[in-house]
């Protein structure tokens, strides 16, 4: 008869399958990783708060990505790279603190969705009703928006995770790199089935608002586009729009196969590595993709570095006087 362990206070993280003469390889590959990510979403953010000229809707917008890029990561990688270095048996990690973990990875996911969903709405107000842009997108509505796009999921993660919570656990072992919601209840000996249907309604509900807002919008834009034929329009609807599109569908494509890969045991080792790629590579494509795209951004980084090229020179040429004739 198996022995089983109920509403123990530690679990035990199964991680990463890694081999021993692999180990250090791994970690530096995600050491790596991790301090690209930071340097490229904190420039950006950086960016965006100090230059006065990103001071507009679709930046602050970008901004509040930017931000749950960087929650995302740094409550899941940090904790890896630890428990990479470590045998299995001891990687450990307390109830509570795997709730929370949950939680933040849920709620990072979330939010990913709903500011790219503000974001499309941003981008149909500024293209299709551009005379109106400005008393559309005002201050308060843009605060609105963030607070709809932060409130909604921190209330639905809740609830999800409440459902969680209040289930009695016989198991102790998260088979995955870092905790969800899925891992925890799958602790329980108890009927999962509102968990299940909670989850998989969520998750249906999540997509369908979300792809439905990318149609919309796009599908707006596009017929304006079409409709107009100024070339101008057309040219700035296009970059703006496909930079935003290649976001939305990394992030979903990602997303979507965590979600399918949990219905498949035989799969758990990529489903991990799914996992792992979800925090790291949308986040890390983000800046690199709008700040690309962005005229404002690049010309920030150009004054920037151009102006620090040509400073000792500038200040030489300033100290050389002229010769006077007598």
């Amino acid at each position: 008869m198996e022995n089983y362990t109920y509403n123990s206070p530690m679990l035990q993280l199964e991680g990463l399958k890694v081999a021993d003469y692999s180990v250090r390889l791994v970690f530096f590959m995600f050491l790596f990783s991790y301090i690209i990510f930071m340097i490229m979403n904190l420039g950006i953010l950086i960016i965006i708060v100090f230059e006065k000229n990103l001071h507009q809707p679709m930046y602050v917008l970008f901004g509040n990505l930017t931000v749950s890029d960087i929650i995302g990561s740094t409550h899941i990688l940090p904790r890896l790279l630890s428990d990479i270095l470590l045998p299995p048996s001891e990687r450990l990690i307390s109830y509570y603190e795997c709730v929370v973990q949950a939680f933040t990875t849920h709620m990072f996911g979330t939010t990913s969705h709903t500011v790219l969903m503000v974001m499309a709405f941003d981008r149909y107000v500024a293209i299709c009703r551009p005379l109106s842009y400005s008393t559309i997108m005002t201050n308060r509505m843009i605060v609105k928006l963030i607070a709809l796009s932060w409130g909604v999921p921190f209330v639905l993660v809740g609830i999800l995770l409440g459902l969680t919570v209040r289930l009695n656990r016989c198991r102790t072992l998260i088979a995955n790199p870092f905790c969800d919601n899925a891992s925890l209840f799958k602790l329980s000996c108890e009927s999962v089935i509102i968990n299940n249907i909670y989850g998989l309604t969520f998750t249906v509900l999540l997509y369908v608002a979300s792809i439905g807002c990318i149609i919309l919008t796009y599908g707006s834009i596009t017929a304006v586009c079409l409709a107009t034929k100024n070339k101008s329009l057309n040219s700035k609807a296009f970059k703006t729009c496909s930079t935003h599109l290649v976001v939305y569908l990394i992030m979903s494509l990602s997303g979507f196969t965590i979600v399918v890969l949990h219905r498949f045991p035989q799969y758990s080792d990529y489903r991990k590595l799914s996992a792992i790629l979800f925090v790291i590579v949308p986040g890390s494509l983000n800046p690199i993709i709008y700040g690309l795209q962005s005229k404002e951004i690049r010309n920030f980084l150009y004054e920037l570095f151009i102006s620090r090229k040509c400073f000792p020179s500038c200040e030489s040429k300033s100290l050389i006087k002229p010769v006077q004739k007598a």
